[in-house]
């Protein structure tokens, strides 16, 4: 019987250069489809780097714009974060004490309360005022009588969007009267009260007798860590490029010296 011996070229079995090539070409391919994907992180975070600065320039010029009155029933339909939130806005009307709202809140000064009250506009409308905050020992209005406004009153502030339904861990239940966020159309809800405003206004930092709620205590902070997202994405795209093409230089390097 007379054998024959395969050599690679006459063989089925890809070679060891073949193998090498294909594999070569796959981790290429991959490396290249990932640094595409890190440039499209990277330019989107520019893009939201571009909004986030139009928005703090938007809210800052609206926070420092003179007051203007608060949004009536026309506009209310139309109100939202985007148009109309840290708007400086002013409202005057009556409180509305014994329908006042304790809302759980942790501020700098440390834990206790927002007093939310609803206030009865001239012309029958209700705006929920936030007029500040009060330690825990202080949430009863009793403990505060000066601070309980009888008289007609204007109050400027910032106007704020609703919060409804709770935090993330903790959901409002107003029968318990536990709440967590400022929501105001649950709050108009249990309190009975009608013709609401859908938002409420954060009250500034003039003094209430008593020295209690304490407002302007208004938190604006927008994080903006978007360029530095940006460097980032951008900064791994050019490294999976340069391993790709530290990839293709090392084999062509080695093909030669195997000649």
């Amino acid at each position: 019987m007379e054998l024959c011996a395969l050599t690679d070229t006459d063989s089925d079995i890809p070679s060891e250069k073949s193998r090498s090539m294909l594999a070569l070409t796959v981790w290429v391919i991959l490396l290249l489809l990932l640094t595409a994907a890190l440039v499209a992180l990277g330019t989107w975070q520019v893009k939201r780097l571009s909004w986030k600065l139009d928005l703090i320039a938007r809210i800052d010029a609206r926070i420092h714009a003179p007051s203007s009155p608060a949004p009536g029933p026309a506009e209310w339909p139309s109100i939202d974060a985007a148009g109309y939130e840290y708007k400086h806005v002013r409202a005057t009307g009556s409180f509305l004490n014994d329908k006042e709202t304790q809302v759980y809140a942790s501020t700098e000064l440390g834990p206790g309360y927002w007093v939310l009250t609803p206030m009865r506009e001239a012309e029958g409308t209700i705006v929920i005022i936030n007029r500040g905050f009060v330690p825990t020992d202080k949430r009863n209005p009793n403990t505060r009588p000066a601070g309980q406004l009888a008289t007609e009153t204007t109050v400027t502030g910032l106007l704020r969007i609703n919060e409804p339904k709770g935090t993330l861990l903790r959901s409002n239940v107003p029968a318990q009267e536990r709440w967590y966020t400022r929501d105001v159309a649950a709050i108009a809800e249990a309190r009975g009260l009608q013709n609401a405003a859908p938002y409420f206004i954060d009250a500034d930092d003039t003094k209430n007798p008593g020295d209690l709620p304490v407002g302007g205590l208004t938190q604006i902070v927008f994080p903006n860590n978007h360029l530095v997202y940006a460097i980032t994405w951008y900064g791994l795209a050019v490294m999976t490029f340069g391993l790709a093409a530290y990839l293709v230089y090392f084999e062509r390097r080695r093909a030669k010296a195997s000649r």
